[in-house]
């Protein structure tokens, strides 16, 4: 399985659950706004890639693969929408607009506003850090 866009959401989606407890299809679903038999499919696809784990309770784990990418999407998503906040854009449309952002851009250029960010001690106005 090819980790897409949409893969890649569901894996920042178990990530950000998952710090408030444990994650289970119908988290998912009402979080993403897909129906329970959409969110079956794709979290088995993804678990029979070793993304994630599914638990004999249902809970729903991330892998160490899955976890890495869980988590460079979703520091990219938290960069990018602080980033966009500082500039002026209304938190909601940051948020929305670093999502998108977020899957397309290259690591080339994250690692480069990232940069900026660092070089100008940017990193506690625009991450709270």
């Amino acid at each position: 399985m090819q980790i897409r866009e949409s893969a890649e959401m569901y894996l920042e989606t178990i990530l950000v659950l998952s710090k408030k407890g444990p994650v289970r299809s119908i988290d998912i679903a009402r979080e993403m706004g897909f129906s329970r038999p959409s969110v079956s499919v794709t979290i088995h696809n993804l678990a029979a890639e070793h993304y994630v784990k599914i638990e004999e309770d249902g809970t729903i784990t991330l892998e160490d693969k899955g976890r890495e990418i869980a988590e460079r999407i979703y520091e990219r998503h938290l960069v990018l929408s602080a980033l966009l906040v500082r500039i002026g854009v209304p938190e909601d449309i940051a948020s929305e607009d670093a999502c998108k952002i977020e899957h397309d851009i290259s690591v080339t250029t994250f690692d480069c506003i990232k940069k900026v960010i660092e070089d100008n001690n940017l990193t506690s106005d625009i991450l709270g850090k």
